[in-house]
């Protein structure tokens, strides 16, 4: 049920449209190619495991870990609310 101007469903379009958006940030940040054996920021060797499990790996867990700590993620406002659009 959808409330003032949107149609039935509009809601679940938009968080469906999330979701994807999601997805697609995370595919966009895996890495594609060649991997390494060695990590490309501190030179450590990649472990055998890590490597197995994500062939296109290059940097270590300890690397990446920062790496993945310094994304900024922002998104589409999809909240109909006028106090969500001044935020």
């Amino acid at each position: 049920m959808a409330g003032g101007w949107t149609r039935d469903g509009a809601v679940l379009d938009q968080i469906d449209d999330t979701i994807t958006d999601g997805v697609m940030t995370a595919r966009a940040r895996m890495p594609a190619g060649e991997g390494a054996s060695h990590c490309v920021e501190c030179g450590d060797e990649i472990p055998e495991g890590r490597r197995r499990a994500l062939p296109s790996a290059r940097t270590c867990v300890h690397c990446q870990s920062g790496r993945d700590s310094r994304i900024v993620i922002s998104g589409i406002n999809r909240r109909g609310s006028k106090d969500s659009q001044l935020r």
